[in-house]
């Protein structure tokens, strides 16, 4: 479509045609003649422009763009536009993976709410599964007694600063407090309020 409204402009402005196979020579010493062929060209130009504003916003045709000096074109450096297009998509992976992490935690816990609203006790039964965390196996029992033993079984002395004196002195006046007693009737009585 852009080909037929530049090929539409060309055949109505032959003009314009002409000044895009106009030679501009910027380094030439003839300086005439360099005046000559932009005052030709800007008197094609102003003379489009003015027909194009007359023409309505729909009908106004596509004018193509004049290439003014191919010389001057820089030549893309690859390396660099590669090294830019990595990083951009670098920036877009952190990006969604950020994006679906947060989905994700917001989902479980939009779940978890509306679980938690209809059947508490299905989510507290979700909620104390173990999560698998390793594929390998488990310590042994031999080792596992042996790492507790020596934690708990040996006594070690600790070295009590004299605050601990100060603590126990100023705790002796504190009056201990009386033994409860849980009935099954204040079990009852807890539960009757529970919602499950």
């Amino acid at each position: 479509m852009t080909g037929d409204a530049a090929s539409q402009a060309t055949d109505q402005y032959p003009r314009v045609e002409a000044a895009m196979d106009l030679p501009v020579v910027v380094d030439s010493d003839d300086d005439e003649m360099i005046s000559h062929e932009l005052g030709q060209l800007r008197s094609i130009l102003e003379e489009a422009i003015l027909k194009t504003r007359s023409m309505p916003l729909n009908n106004r045709p596509r004018l193509p763009r004049i290439p003014l000096s191919k010389r001057n074109r820089a030549v893309p450096d690859i390396t660099q536009k590669l090294t830019e297009r990595i990083d951009d998509l670098k920036q877009k992976i952190a990006a969604w993976g950020k994006r679906i992490r947060r989905f994700t935690e917001r989902s479980r816990q939009f779940n978890q709410n509306l679980l938690f609203q209809s059947d508490q006790k299905r989510l507290y039964k979700t909620l104390e599964r173990p999560q698998i965390c390793g594929a390998g196996p488990g310590p042994d029992q031999a080792n596992t007694v042996a790492f507790w033993r020596g934690l708990w079984s040996e006594p070690v002395n600790h070295s009590e600063g004299p605050w601990m004196e100060v603590v126990a002195s100023q705790s002796a006046n504190v009056t201990s407090m009386d033994p409860v007693t849980i009935t099954p009737e204040d079990v009852d009585e807890a539960v009757r309020g529970a919602p499950n």
